[in-house]
């Protein structure tokens, strides 16, 4: 029992000094494993701080150098941009340095005319003085001699000087009429040259800056139908659809054989085109009675005045004339469907106005009184079928009564020389009616007359050797004219060309110009087997 109390005590004992040592061992050995812990952690952050440091330094290292390329580049850039800049104001100032020298030479080669001139102004300044003082000398001994040969005149002749001053006068007064007359001749023929070629050049400026289309008219009208079998419903039940058609407008309806055609005769050209104006609304519509002609004939007055006064309205416009009455717009828009040997009146009248106002530029007048003038004068063309007296007349006293003034009056009336011109506008209206009415092809030409003209083209070409055959085409225009390639070769075709045109001018009057082509062709034929 004692042994066992002696154990416990012993193991309480052993317990109690346990224990302690135990704490004690254990809290060195924490202490000594806190130390070893922190020691690798402040291993691993010196490491992980030797990293970034050494990150840091690669990556400034980078920088440095891209900094450095950059700076590099700019470098460089600014260097290219100064050199072409230099460049640049080193060729400026080369450029300027060679003007200067060249101005420069040119200041000495200037200096040096003044110079020289200087000197040579210098010695005929001392020439000059030198013969005014020998002419001041010869004159003071030549009015000496004057006045002993005064003398010795009227000792021989027994006048006085004032007696022989007035007999020189009164032969030099005769004298002189004579000359002037003489000079006053002269003068004039030279004026009339001068006047008559200025009033060429006028006029040629004025057809060269006028370019007016021609219209020629005829006295038929040709109506185009969509079948045979609307002539039959044109004419009507034993005719009275044409007879009530043509006692409507008063022009002749021809229905002939001409296929899917008829033709509207007549000389009044106003009638004409109101029946052509019917008639194809009648055929548009399809009821053909007398009833409905009559309608259709009034429905295309109204729109012929339409037509006719959109014309007028559209000449004035263009040629910018301003003012004009209704009445004179009306009698112009007529002139439409006039004409005067197949010349259209009112492209006529306008023609007259373009070239009356460029004439009356060149020599200085008011052009717009000019083509005012210009487009009237033959306004009375559009009455004088209705009323006694002549165009030139009626005109007149068509503007009178619609407020014109007497210039325009008077160049009306005066453009054909019925009465005296009291300005220059009529003879510059004058002048342009002549050109206008009087120019190659504006006048209708006859058909036998053409045909012949067409002939002569043919046998003058024909009329060369190696030709094969010529053609007229473009209605006397132009000629074409084949030759053997064999007997002409490209040389002699040139040449053939120049040929056929001379011919042509010696030989032929025609309007405008006649081009002449000739045609060389050769062809090669094989076969292949």
């Amino acid at each position: 029992m004692d042994q066992f109390y002696q154990y416990i005590v012993f193991i309480i004992i052993a317990g109690a000094v346990a224990f302690p040592l135990g704490f004690i061992g254990g809290f060195f050995w924490r202490t000594i494993a806190d130390r070893k812990y922190k020691k690798l952690q402040m291993e691993e952050a010196k490491r992980e701080a030797n990293r970034i440091v050494k990150e840091a330094k690669n990556e400034a290292e980078l920088q440095k150098k891209t900094a450095i390329l950059e700076a590099k580049d700019e470098w460089f850039k600014a260097k290219t941009e100064f050199e072409k800049e230099s460049s640049k104001i080193r060729e400026e100032i080369r450029q300027n340095r060679q003007e200067l020298k060249e101005h420069e030479l040119e200041v000495n080669r200037r200096d040096d005319l003044i110079l020289k001139r200087e000197a040579e102004f210098t010695a005929r300044e001392s020439f000059l003085n030198s013969k005014e003082k020998t002419i001041r000398t010869k004159d003071n001994e030549l009015s000496r001699l004057i006045s002993l040969e005064n003398e010795k005149l009227e000792k021989i002749s027994h006048m006085s000087q004032e007696d022989a001053k007035k007999l020189l006068l009164e032969n030099l007064e005769g004298q002189v009429r004579y000359e002037c007359a003489q000079m006053i001749k002269e003068i004039k023929d030279q004026a009339k040259s001068e006047a008559e070629k200025e009033a060429k050049e006028i006029v040629i400026h004025a057809i060269q800056r006028c370019a007016a289309d021609t219209t020629v008219e005829s006295t038929v009208s040709v109506v185009h139908l969509p079948s045979d079998e609307m002539k039959g419903r044109i004419i009507g039940r034993e005719g009275r659809n044409i007879r009530s058609f043509e006692e409507a407008t008063g022009i002749d309806v021809i229905v002939d054989d001409t296929p899917e055609a008829v033709i509207l005769s007549g000389f009044d050209p106003i009638k004409r085109e109101v029946a052509r104006l019917a008639l194809e609304k009648l055929i548009t519509d399809g009821r053909i009675h007398p009833g409905r002609i009559e309608e259709l004939i009034k429905k295309s007055e109204k729109e012929l005045d339409k037509i006719m006064k959109d014309a007028a309205e559209e000449v004035i416009y263009e040629l910018d004339v301003h003012g004009l009455k209704p009445k004179l717009v009306s009698c112009l828009g007529r002139l439409k469907y006039r004409t005067s040997y197949g010349q259209n009146v009112l492209q006529h009248s306008m023609e007259v106005a373009i070239l009356a106002g460029l004439m009356a530029t060149e020599l200085g007048l008011d052009p717009k009184i000019a083509i005012r003038a210009g487009l009237l004068h033959d306004i009375g063309k559009s009455i004088d079928r209705e009323t006694e007296g002549t165009h030139s007349e009626l005109g007149a006293e068509l503007a009178s009564k619609n407020g014109e003034n007497n210039i325009i009056i008077n160049a009306i009336a005066a453009h054909h020389e019925d009465v005296s011109p009291i300005s220059m506008y009529p003879v510059l209206i004058q002048a342009a009616d002549t050109i206008s009415s009087t120019r190659p092809g504006v006048r209708r030409e006859t058909l036998s007359n053409y045909v012949n003209r067409l002939t002569k083209l043919e046998e003058i070409a024909d009329s060369f050797r190696g030709v094969q055959k010529a053609f007229v085409i473009q209605a006397g225009r132009e000629i074409r004219v084949m030759v053997e390639p064999e007997q002409i070769n490209d040389a002699q075709a040139e040449e053939l060309a120049g040929q056929v045109s001379q011919k042509i001018q010696e030989e032929m009057e025609y309007p405008g110009q006649i081009k002449v082509t000739i045609v060389r062709e050769s062809r090669y034929t094989e076969y292949a087997k």
